[in-house]
């Protein structure tokens, strides 16, 4: 402890000896330009026309794979909305191969192998997870369930009591009650805008399941997106193992039906007692293939999607506290129009000055310019952001993976912040114009109407009530 004393004291005359620096003003540090390179990922097809994107990446003893088959929910019957839930859960849960459920689920346990599965609109969608050591008994476990599910009758019996429970509670929330006949109103006549029913969903059978499968699931329909610690020679040789057999077949192509314009100008409201209303506001928007959607995203940004930066926040809720959250969502679709979507939660005796705020807003967006800072704000934090899109090696893979799945231009990781950094004032001014309509804009109110400032009718649209009955 003594010696340790000494140290100290020899340590601050000798700190006392030196010159005296004046601190320096972080204003007048300079630093070397960020640059940024997309990754390279190695793109393969299997002779038996499966489609893999490989990346090493050796930091870590683990594998992680993501996959993609082309058949999602765009692909079940009317009279069984819902099919593709059920099976998305269970073709995970349901056993595969010579394997039952419970002896699947522990082969992955013992391994501490994470496997999951899904399905959307457009395709089914599947992620792994295992210690490099381990990658081939994950490999024959993944092509289990991918070739050869079990659908076993119990595992369906509980995912189908599942998804009826949850149909039974889907008013709970006014959230969820105002997303839901926001897009049964745009979609509607569409497969997207249709919602599972208990008859729909007593109605899927096995059978169902396995026909969906064989529909869709072969290897020239199957994408694979994998990184980590594995060497490619002996990875292709671990995958031709156990997919090198599975026989090319003519999977039957999934028909993505037209979006049909839908009448949008109207109100739906919802009377539920709360003391809060939930609003939404918007119309169909644009595909992805739209040479608009950099300016659109800059827009959407300024307009409400970027947080505590945008315009509908600022007045809303800093300027105006009428509500904690509001936002707004500009999605292009990736193979029909998305939607553009604004929204808040507000107490009741303010529900239609907030719909009034959040209206002249949108106008404002059309009719003025915006400032040099707002674009400049915007287009920063939309092309800082974008590195982030590669925080690790299977981001870069599974993002390249999907991509070329939704048929986006080569070009578009690579050129991105380019194509951001080039929308100027006037193509803010001339996409809002394009794609807003505020007047003419479809209307979701949640909320006890008994409560509202002012009767709905004063919005100049038609106005419907909704049961939830």
């Amino acid at each position: 402890m003594k010696r340790l004393l000494i140290a100290l004291v020899v340590l601050f005359l000798l700190a006392a000896c030196l010159p005296a620096s004046s601190p320096v003003d972080p204003r007048q540090l300079t630093f070397a330009p960020m640059t940024f390179t997309v990754p390279v990922v190695d793109r393969i097809t299997l002779p038996n026309g499966m489609r893999l994107y490989l990346r090493e990446d050796h930091e870590l003893p683990m594998v992680r794979i993501s996959g993609m088959v082309d058949g999602g929910a765009l692909g079940e019957p009317d009279d069984k909305v819902g099919l593709t839930d059920l099976f998305g859960s269970t073709l995970r849960t349901g056993g595969a191969g010579e394997r039952g459920p419970e002896e699947f689920d522990r082969a992955l346990e013992d391994l501490a192998i994470n496997l999951s599965a899904s399905v959307d609109s457009y395709a089914t969608n599947f992620s792994l997870s295992a210690r490099s050591a381990d990658l081939e008994p994950a490999l024959e476990l993944l092509a289990d369930m991918v070739r050869r599910p079990q659908f076993a009758p119990q595992r369906i019996d509980i995912t189908r009591q599942q998804m009826l429970e949850g149909i039974r509670r889907r008013n709970d929330q006014p959230g969820a009650v105002a997303s839901r006949l926001f897009r049964e109103t745009l979609y509607a006549g569409h497969p997207f805008g249709r919602t599972p029913s208990v008859a729909s969903v007593t109605a899927i059978e096995r059978a169902d399941l396995l026909a969906f499968q064989q529909r869709f699931f072969y290897p020239d329909n199957l994408w694979l997106a994998i990184s980590g610690d594995f060497e490619r020679a002996d990875l292709l040789r671990k995958l031709t193992a156990v997919f090198g057999d599975w026989a090319t077949g003519a999977p039957k192509k999934q028909v993505v039906p037209a979006v049909t314009t839908q009448a949008q100008g109207r109100v739906l409201v919802t009377n539920k007692d709360l003391p809060q209303t939930t609003v939404m506001i918007g119309e169909l928007g644009i595909r992805k293939d739209n040479p608009d959607v950099y300016a659109v995203q800059v827009m959407n940004f300024i307009l409400g999607g970027g947080g505590f930066n945008s315009r509908l926040m600022r007045e809303i809720r800093s300027n105006r506290g009428l509500a904690y959250s509001v936002y707004s969502g500009f999605r292009p679709g990736r193979r029909l129009p998305g939607v553009f979507y604004a929204g808040c939660e507000t107490k009741s005796a303010s529900t239609l000055e907030a719909i009034d705020l959040l209206r002249a807003e949108l106008r404002l967006m059309r009719d003025q310019p915006v400032g040099r800072e707002e674009l400049v704000l915007a287009q920063e934090s939309l092309i800082n952001s974008f590195v982030f899109s590669f925080d690790d090696s299977h981001a870069v893979v599974s993002q390249s993976m999907q991509l070329d799945f939704y048929d986006y231009p080569p070009d578009y990781l690579s050129r991105y912040r380019e194509r951001i950094a080039a929308v100027s004032i006037a193509d803010v001014q001339r996409v809002a114009q394009t794609y807003l309509h505020p007047d003419q804009q479809l209307l979701v109110l949640v909320g006890k109407v008994d409560d509202f400032d002012r009767a709905p009718k004063s919005l100049n649209l038609p106005v419907t009530n909704v049961s939830l009955d």
